[in-house]
């Protein structure tokens, strides 16, 4: 069973944004959690990360284009997509850092050039 549930995705057009959200309890845990994402025929990649005190980690290809932040009240970690390239279509996950939490589904975003 899913220990956390991402939302938020969906189709856009390149250069449009969309909000992910990665819910569940696990979050007040107070671990790391990262953004991974997955596209078809790749390996999962780490996008971007939050500590439990906010501070943010991005890989060089999104940085000042995604946002990850984090609400412990709300046990929600988001993560703001600007500018969105067709590159960054992919299944997204939340997740901590390895040992991990079973997986759950992902959300899938598609941006169309």
């Amino acid at each position: 069973q899913a220990q956390l549930v991402e939302s938020g995705g969906g189709s856009v057009q390149a250069g449009g944004s969309l909000r992910l959200s990665c819910t569940g309890s696990r979050i007040s845990d107070g671990n790391i959690i990262q953004w991974y994402r997955q596209a078809p025929g790749k390996q999962r990649e780490v996008v971007a990360h939050v500590t439990n005190r906010g501070a943010t980690y991005y890989v060089d290809d999104v940085k000042g284009r995604f946002t990850i932040s984090r609400d412990n009240a709300k046990n929600t970690v988001f993560l703001q997509m600007n500018n969105l390239k067709p590159s960054d279509s992919a299944v997204y996950y939340c997740n901590k850092p390895f040992p991990h939490y079973n997986w759950g589904q992902g959300t899938q975003v598609t941006v169309s050039s």
